[in-house]
């Protein structure tokens, strides 16, 4: 049967009951994989309503079967979807079952909104100091950036260092412009130009500095992000309008991570447990996560706005090297 007999729904069928026990009826298998989404039951843990993620429940052969390290109630917890997760929870699906580093899907439910989703079973550790506080900071951080329309924009954020050290790490001068206003309209309106794509805005932050460019991708530059995590690390990410976030993680000069894409997706099944607590924290929210990756706790959006500290002109040099002009 093509696709499993899954082939062909969307996104709002899997809130159709009647569509889902139809395609059953005609030999959909619920063990199947949905093509290029997974398995069934996983994709209406987080897409579908709780009568349709029951219904299947009820026929899968096992309710507790992993795909790429994690559960159809660790997805229904990780994508904010408890009435699925008690449906799943009913149906048999244990919350406690470990996986992705130690995040169960009972122990990830105690950083979201509804932390008494489950009963929680004697001997089960709660939330540590640092992961309570991991949380408490991420609600606070997302709520900084809630209504920021970063589509077009690049920045790098640096740990450790103040605007002073990164201006003097990129070689760069004050912009020379006498209103900065008249400065932005302008280059905004011709955005790739050399001159837009050399000016970057500079801003101290708790914890280190922002560079940004609201405009275009100078701020992310492979010569740009080297020379700003010497000695330390630094965030960068590009929000591509044609093909969305794209980041990439530099420590000391050395790539980390590349093609990244922070605050979407999922966290690999081997990622460290601070880095699944992260990525399920910051989901939707990329500004939030690249501060929070590297320790900015930014009180306002100001240096995502287009009102920096301070507005440079990087030297003309190639920028797209990690080994420098």
């Amino acid at each position: 049967m093509n696709g499993n007999g899954w082939a062909g729904m969307g996104w709002q069928s899997w809130s159709d009951t009647g569509e889902v026990q139809a395609r059953l009826a005609a030999g959909a298998d619920p063990n199947g994989h949905v093509p290029h989404w997974g398995p069934v039951l996983h994709v209406a843990a987080e897409h579908g309503s709780a009568h349709v993620v029951a219904a299947l429940a009820a026929l899968v052969d096992d309710i507790d079967a992993e795909h790429n390290g994690r559960t159809a109630l660790w997805v229904a917890v990780h994508t904010d979807k408890p009435d699925n997760a008690r449906a799943l929870a009913a149906a048999g699906a244990d919350p406690w079952r470990p996986m992705m580093a130690g995040w169960s899907p009972g122990r990830l439910s105690l950083a979201s909104l509804t932390p008494d989703l489950f009963t929680v079973p004697p001997g089960v550790p709660s939330l540590s100091p640092a992961e309570s506080a991991a949380v408490a900071e991420a609600r606070r951080l997302t709520a900084v950036f809630k209504k920021v329309d970063y589509d077009g924009l690049s920045l790098s954020c640096v740990a450790g260092i103040d605007a002073a050290e990164a201006v003097r790490r990129l070689d760069a001068r004050a912009a020379e412009w006498d209103d900065a206003e008249s400065m932005v309209e302008q280059l905004w309106g011709d955005s790739l130009s050399d001159e837009a794509v050399l000016t970057l805005g500079v801003t101290d932050v708790p914890g280190g500095c922002v560079v940004s460019q609201p405009w275009a991708y100078g701020a992310e530059m492979p010569g740009v992000s080297r020379r700003l995590s010497i000695g330390t690390v630094c965030y960068s990410m590009y929000a591509n309008p044609k093909s969305g976030n794209q980041g990439s993680i530099l420590r000391d000069r050395a790539v980390e991570g590349w093609d990244l894409h922070p605050g979407g997706g999922w966290a690999a099944s081997d990622d460290s447990a601070e880095e699944i607590l992260r990525t399920y924290l910051y989901q939707g929210n990329a500004l939030a996560y690249c501060c929070a990756y590297v320790g900015l706790a930014l009180t306002d959006a100001r240096p995502f706005t287009g009102s920096p500290d301070l507005w440079v002109q990087l030297p003309p040099g190639d920028y797209w090297s990690y080994d420098g002009r």
